[in-house]
C-alpha cells in the first residue's frame, strides 16, 4: 500500500502551525507538528511581520518532520493575506513586511480615489475597500518615499515569499494575489493600468502560479538545515481562506460559508464574479478560489474582539468565558463588529465601553457580559450580511457552513443558528489545512480528484448541527442591533 505524506504550514495572523498528513489508503491521518507564533514587532510607531523569525519556526516543522523519518510527498504554504515583503536585485529582503495593522494606510483609499474613482476601481478589480488592501498599502509606501520599495526588483506575498526562501523561486499565487485589489477577476491577470497608477510593473511580480502548480524544490542549504531531501513545494490556494472555503460542499449559493477566526468572512462560491453597483455599495469583495471559483464575500471582524480582550483577562479558557457568557443577561449590550474603533484599539474593552456608553447601553462589566456582548454582536452581524448576499444573489440562504475555529464554539453556532433563522452545520476546525493537503494530493493521481480526497477527510470531521430556536427572542434582538447602526 503506498503511502503519501503531505506537509502544511499554516500560519494565520496570530499563530502558525506546521501540520503532517498521511495518506495510506484509504486512511488518512493530521498530526500537528509544531505549532509557533506569527510575531508582530512595534517599532517606531509602526506593526512589522518578523519575518525571518517566522521562516526560521517553518524551518524548525520541517526539521521536526525529517526527525520522524518521513520524506514529504511535498509542501504547501497559506498565509493571511494582502500583506507583502520587498526583495532587491540581489533576492535580499530589503525590510521587515508591514501588518495589515498598521496605521499608516489610514487615510489611503481616499487619497487614491483622487486618481481613480473609487466606482472605476471597484469595476476593475470586484474588490471591497479595505485600507489595508495590498494597493493602498503599496501606494502608501510610494507617497511616503519608501526606500525599500524605490529600490525592490520583486514584491513577494507572504507565502509567495516563504516559498521563495525555501526554493529560490519566485512566484506570485493566484489566490493570494486576488486580495491585493490589482488583480482583474474576469482574467485573472494583473490590472496593468492600476499597477501604472502607483509606479509598478508587473515584472515586479513573481511569475503567476495557480493552485496545485509546482513551485520550486527546497535548497540545498534548506537541505542541509532540516534533513530533508529536494522535496516539492506545491502552489496551494495559498491565501488561508481560499484554502479553508475548498473544503466547503456548496453545490450552489443556497449554502453561504463562513470562515470562522481571527476575522469572520462570510460569502458564498460563486462560478463567476459579482460585480454591480449594489456589491460596490455593500462593499463586498471577489476573490479567487480553487478550480477558477470566485469568492464573493465580506470581511466581518470576527474573534479579534475576544482574543483581544482575553489578552486583558488573563488568557481565560474558553470553557470558562462561555460558562460566564452563560449567565449573563441576553441582548444588555451589543456592537456593531465592524466600526472602526475595533480596529487595534490599545484596550479592546474600553472601546467596547466606550462604544456602549455612546450608543446609550450600559457598559459591559463582567466577564460574562462582554462575552455576550460579543458573540450576540457577531451572530447579528452574520444575519444582516446574509441578507446582503441574497440581494446580490437572488438566492436564498438556506444553510450556513461554518469552518475554521469558530466551528468549535457552540454558543456562537447557536446563536448564529437563532439570529439568521437557518440550519448551522460545522465543517473542519482545521478547514485551512485539510484545503491546503487537499490541493497537494490532487497531484497525485492514485489519491483520485479533489471530490475524492475531500471524501477521505471525512472521518476527521465532527460535524454538528444547530437548529434555530427563540426566534421571537431573537427578534428583538434584531430590532435593538438594526437602530445601532441606523
Amino acid at each position: 500500500m503506498s503511502e503519501y505524506n503531505f506537509v502544511a504550514v499554516d500560519l494565520g495572523a496570530t499563530s502558525g502551525r506546521v501540520i503532517l498528513a498521511t495518506f495510506q489508503g484509504s486512511n488518512v491521518a493530521m498530526e500537528e507538528i509544531c505549532r509557533f507564533s506569527s510575531p508582530i514587532i512595534q517599532l517606531r510607531g509602526h506593526f512589522y511581520w518578523d519575518l525571518p523569525a517566522i521562516y526560521s519556526s517553518v524551518v524548525k516543522g520541517l526539521k521536526l518532520v525529517a526527525q520522524r523519518g518521513v520524506e514529504p510527498t511535498s509542501i504547501g504554504i497559506d498565509t493571511w493575506g494582502v500583506d507583502v515583503a520587498l526583495f532587491g536585485k540581489d533576492g535580499e529582503l530589503l525590510r521587515l513586511p508591514y501588518s495589515y495593522r498598521d496605521p499608516h494606510t489610514v487615510g489611503a483609499p481616499e487619497r487614491f480615489f483622487e486618481d481613480m474613482p473609487r466606482e472605476e476601481l471597484y469595476e476593475r478589480t470586484g474588490i471591497q475597500v479595505m485600507n489595508f488592501n495590498t494597493l493602498f498599502q503599496l501606494d502608501t509606501l510610494r507617497y511616503n518615499d519608501c526606500s525599500a520599495l524605490a529600490a525592490a526588483d520583486k514584491i513577494l506575498f507572504i507565502p509567495d515569499a516563504l516559498a521563495y526562501m525555501l526554493t529560490g523561486e519566485m512566484v506570485t499565487e493566484y489566490t493570494i494575489a486576488s486580495t491585493s485589489q490589482m488583480i482583474d477577476p474576469r482574467t485573472r491577470k494583473w490590472d496593468e493600468e492600476i499597477l501604472h497608477r502607483i509606479g509598478l510593473r508587473t515584472e515586479q511580480f513573481g511569475r503567476q502560479v495557480m493552485p496545485g502548480e509546482k513551485i520550486g524544490v527546497l535548497t540545498e542549504e534548506i537541505q542541509r538545515l532540516t534533513g530533508l531531501g529536494a522535496v516539492d513545494v506545491v502552489a496551494v490556494a495559498s491565501h488561508d481562506t481560499g484554502s479553508a472555503v475548498a473544503t466547503v460542499p456548496a453545490k450552489d449559493m443556497a449554502t453561504a460559508y463562513l470562515s470562522s477566526g481571527t476575522w469572520s468572512l462570510m460569502g458564498v462560491v460563486s462560478p463567476e464574479p459579482i460585480i454591480t453597483k449594489h456589491s460596490a455599495q455593500l462593499n463586498f469583495t471577489n476573490e479567487g478560489g480553487i478550480g477558477g471559483t470566485i469568492r464573493v464575500l465580506k470581511n466581518i471582524c470576527g474573534m479579534w474582539l475576544l482574543e483581544r480582550c482575553r489578552a486583558e483577562w488573563g488568557e481565560m479558557g474558553y470553557g470558562e468565558l462561555i460558562a460566564e457568557a452563560q449567565k449573563a443577561e441576553p441582548f444588555r449590550s451589543l456592537i456593531n463588529p465592524d466600526a472602526e474603533c475595533f480596529a487595534n484599539p490599545q484596550s479592546m474593552t474600553e472601546a467596547i465601553k466606550e462604544y456602549c456608553e455612546l450608543s446609550g447601553q450600559p457598559a459591559p462589566e463582567s466577564v460574562g457580559q462582554f462575552v455576550r456582548c460579543i458573540f450576540e454582536s457577531l451572530a447579528l452581524r452574520y444575519r444582516a450580511v446574509v441578507a446582503m448576499l441574497e440581494e446580490l444573489t437572488g438566492v436564498a440562504v438556506e444553510q450556513l457552513y461554518v469552518i475554521g475555529g469558530g466551528a468549535k464554539n457552540d454558543m456562537l453556532n447557536q446563536f448564529s443558528a437563532n439570529a439568521i433563522g437557518v440550519p448551522v452545520v460545522t465543517g473542519a476546525s482545521e478547514a485551512t489545512a485539510l484545503g491546503n493537503v487537499a490541493v497537494q494530493a490532487v497531484k497525485v493521481g492514485e489519491l483520485g480528484g479533489y471530490e475524492e480526497v475531500m471524501e477521505s477527510f471525512s472521518s476527521l470531521l465532527e460535524s454538528k448541527y444547530y437548529e434555530p430556536c427563540d426566534a421571537l427572542v431573537w427578534a428583538q434582538g434584531w430590532e435593538k442591533f438594526a437602530n445601532l447602526n441606523k
